[in-house]
């Protein structure tokens, strides 16, 4: 005859035969009602997208709205339903909310979620030119950023005759309008005080075409 702790033992299997597979059937339940995320690479929310990138363009629980373009020389991109949007020189999360915002307006979605990732990123490159060491075209960073003072480090920074106070950049923005600024680079590289180096501008962006002019003597 068992024991009392075998007769224990034989209860505790038994009750484990009849609850289990209700217990495994409600984590099935569980898993299955948690919303996964969309399949396919990830591109940071901080990449700015420019001209030429091949892009995936997903909404979520909306295939048919779902699609892979490569954005245009207008830095735009055509949509479903509601056709171009501007994006080029967007942040990833500044264009997934230019297209939910463009959903929403159009009325065609009440709460669009809209996720962006990179296919084939667009050439990006910067030229430096002038009293340099190795002038020539650098490549950027696809996602990080790379400023003036780095530029000029890779370049293998001035010639004795260089010009540093005033490095001329020209930019070309995606709807083709030029500017021209000037950066005092040589006090950046020497840290004086007064330098801004929180300014913007010396953050490089695809296509600048930068020139160190020649100090005159």
């Amino acid at each position: 005859m068992p024991s009392a702790l075998t007769r224990l033992f034989l209860v505790l299997l038994a009750c484990a035969g009849l609850f289990g597979p209700s217990l495994r059937a409600q984590e099935v339940e569980a898993a299955s009602s948690t919303p996964r995320p969309a399949s396919g690479t990830t591109t940071s929310a901080a990449y700015v997208l420019t001209n030429t990138d091949r892009i995936r363009v997903a909404v979520f629980q909306e295939e048919e709205l779902s699609i892979i373009a490569r954005i245009d020389s207008q830095g735009r991109i055509n949509l479903p339903l509601v056709g171009e949007v501007a994006i080029s020189g967007l942040k990833v999360g500044d264009a997934q909310t230019a297209i939910e915002k463009a959903y929403q307006d159009g009325r065609f979605l009440r709460a669009p979620r809209v996720t962006i990732s990179v296919e084939e990123y667009a050439a990006r490159e910067v030229s430096i030119q002038g009293q340099v060491r190795s002038p020539g075209r650098y490549p950027l960073p696809i996602e990080a950023s790379m400023t003036i003072l780095e530029l000029v480090t890779r370049a293998g920074g001035f010639t004795d005759t260089a010009r540093g106070t005033a490095v001329r950049i020209t930019r070309i923005s995606p709807d083709g309008t030029k500017r021209n600024f000037e950066v005092d680079v040589e006090s950046l590289i020497k840290g004086r005080r007064g330098a801004n180096v929180s300014d913007n501008s010396l953050i490089l962006e695809p296509g600048d075409i930068i020139f160190v002019p020649e100090r005159l003597i």
